[in-house]
């Protein structure tokens, strides 16, 4: 297992960083080839029926997103306590959960499918070629979720360009066979699926490669330790506490897009633009994140407070040093990008009147997000569901209140303050982490062979 060392640097924080922000970059470009692709067909139907499927699909994975962080830092801390045997029989583990969590996919399809479709009601036409589409896609689920899980695994050994090459070639392998199936063969809807299909067990493929050395060191198949109990009990533990922390935040969001309705359709349309925004920020600083649960984990497994308040040092300076650059971006060009993103005069004047809070989001935000990262590679996952529960009580009292007194301000000025709170509970319980590198911690995940 190929992995990196040496002192905690700026250099090194950047060059676990980059690759990440470039593999995030990719993201969007897929879905627009694929709506571009299906466009060629000259009918609405298909392109709705690829965008609906493929968020109903994206929904049902991003529960599984949990093992990416917690994978990320139960591999980061045994790299810091040398127990490159608990590295191999991690994957092992991380690999059967995402084998069982796809399969799971799989057979429940049917009611998954069918209570998407009574939530996101679309025409009979858009409906049944959504469904055709989401009948190919989703016998690739355990390959994606399985993925999660390497990626995780990979950024913990700081491995983050082997991350980046694996995105970029998984998103080219779906955009070539897009065009072959779609546009060469005339496939249509099913050809975006089966080429989504294919480049998600490719990318599977590679990704395995990418481990291959963990293969190598006999653990990966020594059963008993694979399932020790403790250890499969901690992995759960992490990784429900994450989830439990995820589907928060998710709800978060999902309260703002539909209280944002309330305001009319040209706010709704401006708030739409302005989360690009978001998206944007997270893209950046999601790359200093992932460092520190990188470098914040093997500190953690050697108990070294020294280098691990170094790690939760450097990276959020870099996390500050990017909110403030992307603050500034969306000060001096945020009105040519709302242009950019919308066309209608009254969607881009309203996108221009609520500006001012994108501009201060990645201020406001850049703690929540490095703490984030900071807390997953300490595995205090804990304390996080612990601290996203008061965000978002705190998100849910202030928000309604703050409505009806300013409107859409009120709404965005909600949304602002659940960042602070997660930022501020989080930084609460900071030393408390740090004070955990000098002893075993009921808090923490022990790695003890």
């Amino acid at each position: 297992m190929a992995e990196a060392t040496g002192p905690l640097t700026h250099a090194r924080v950047w060059a676990i960083a980059w690759p990440i922000v470039l593999s995030n970059a990719t993201v969007p470009i897929l879905g627009a080839v694929d709506t571009g692709v299906v466009g060629q067909l000259g009918e609405a139907a298909p392109i709705g029926a690829v965008g609906l499927g493929a968020i109903i699909l994206t929904s049902l994975y991003w529960i599984f997103g949990f093992l990416r962080m917690g994978t990320a830092g139960l591999a980061a801390q045994a790299l810091g306590a040398e127990d490159r045997g608990e590295v191999a029989a991690l994957l092992t583990r991380v690999l059967i959960t995402g084998l069982v969590g796809g399969l799971a996919v799989i057979v429940l399809q049917g009611p998954l499918f069918r209570g998407a479709f009574a939530l996101s009601p679309a025409s009979e036409e858009v409906e049944g070629l959504a469904r055709d589409y989401m009948a190919i896609r989703v016998w690739s689920a355990p390959a994606l979720i399985s993925i999660y899980g390497i990626t995780g695994w990979l950024i913990a050994q700081e491995r983050t360009r082997a991350v980046l090459v694996l995105q970029v070639a998984m998103n080219g392998v779906n955009i070539a066979l897009d065009l072959l199936f779609v546009l060469g063969f005339g496939w249509g809807v099913e050809g975006v699926a089966v080429a989504t299909f294919l480049a998600e067990w490719s990318g599977l493929a590679l990704g395995l490669w990418f481990c291959r050395d963990a293969f190598g060191i006999p653990a990966w198949r020594d059963w008993p330790r694979v399932f020790d109990r403790e250890r499969l009990v901690n992995m759960a533990r992490v990784n429900s506490d994450i989830l439990i922390r995820s589907v928060l935040l998710q709800a978060i969001f999902v309260s703002f897009l539909f209280w944002g309705s309330d305001f009319g359709d040209v706010t709704l349309a401006a708030n739409q633009v302005l989360l690009q925004f978001l998206n944007i920020t997270a893209f950046a600083l999601d790359g200093f994140a992932f460092a520190a649960e990188a470098l914040v984990g093997r500190a953690m497994g050697a108990r070294n407070r020294v280098a691990l308040r170094r790690a939760a040092g450097l990276t959020s300076l870099w996390g500050l040093g990017a909110g403030v650059l992307l603050a500034a971006t969306f000060w001096l060009a945020g009105s040519v990008l709302i242009d950019l993103m919308a066309t209608a005069p009254e969607v881009r004047e309203a996108g221009r009147t609520y500006l001012g809070w994108m501009i201060a989001a990645p201020l406001v935000g850049a703690a929540a997000w490095m703490l984030d990262g900071i807390f997953i590679g300490a595995t205090r996952t804990a304390d996080m569901r612990n601290m996203m529960v008061v965000s978002a009580a705190v998100y849910l009292v202030s928000v309604v209140p703050l409505m009806a007194a300013f409107g859409n301000h009120g709404l965005w000025i909600g949304l602002l303050i659940s960042f602070a709170a997660r930022g501020l509970t989080l930084g609460l319980r900071y030393p408390a982490l740090e004070a955990a590198a000098d002893r075993p911690d009921p808090g923490a995940v022990s790695l003890a062979p």
